[in-house]
């Protein structure tokens, strides 16, 4: 698996029909607006195949180090997998860089249960089970939908930008579909996918595991 990242004002009209024409869940709208929403893009290829990208951008949201990534997709082949893991070491290498030893918040916009399988490595995510988000927790969901312009569909108290936000989110399902608690899925119940809906979810990555995640092998 090729793993690269490039500005994102860097990409041609080749590259953008590439990522529509992958399989994934955006066409060529969606992704020329990431190019000029989003600093870096990230891709992967199994040979010259291209099976995964990624629009991101690092920066700091209320004075904090922060991964935003605007959109993420993977193609449903079988390697799918690989690629995933390869795109998320890629952004966990770039926090490493841009945030030497800093704590880092992620945050992502989800559509689907299954997707959260890329956060497996964030710790402190919230939402989460059994656990009641404090004010703080949740400015950050607020600062996030600002982040995406999507703050007017936000509803800070169940996450969910109700409608017309799908404008990125991560595209991902696992090989082998995860074991998905009934209190993890009952955060999507009020995500209205067919209407644009969206779960922004975030979380931390602390500095002497962002070392390691990050790691270049």
């Amino acid at each position: 698996m090729k793993i690269a990242t490039r500005d994102a004002s860097a990409l041609t009209d080749a590259d953008l029909d590439e990522f529509a024409a992958m399989g994934g869940a955006f066409g060529i709208g969606a992704v020329s607006k990431a190019k000029d929403s989003w600093v870096l893009a990230t891709t992967a290829y199994d040979g010259k195949t291209l099976v995964g990208f990624m629009f991101l951008t690092l920066e700091r949201l209320g004075g904090t180090p922060c991964v935003v990534m605007g959109l993420l997709s993977v193609k449903p082949a079988a390697k799918r997998d690989l690629a995933m893991k390869g795109l998320m070491t890629e952004a966990y290498h770039r926090a490493l860089m841009a945030f030497p030893d800093e704590d880092v918040v992620i945050g992502a916009r989800f559509v689907t249960a299954a997707g959260l399988e890329a956060f497996a490595a964030v710790t402190s995510v919230i939402p989460r089970p059994k656990y009641n988000a404090v004010g703080e927790e949740r400015a950050w969901g607020r600062r996030l939908a600002r982040r995406y312009a999507i703050e007017p569909q936000y509803d800070p108290a169940t996450f969910i930008a109700k409608s017309n936000a799908q404008s990125g989110f991560i595209d991902y399902e696992p090989v082998k579909k995860p074991k998905i608690a009934a209190e993890v899925a009952a955060f999507f119940k009020g995500v209205n996918v067919a209407k644009g809906g969206v779960l922004i979810v975030h979380g931390w990555t602390m500095a002497e595991s962002l070392a390691k995640l990050g790691k270049k092998r």
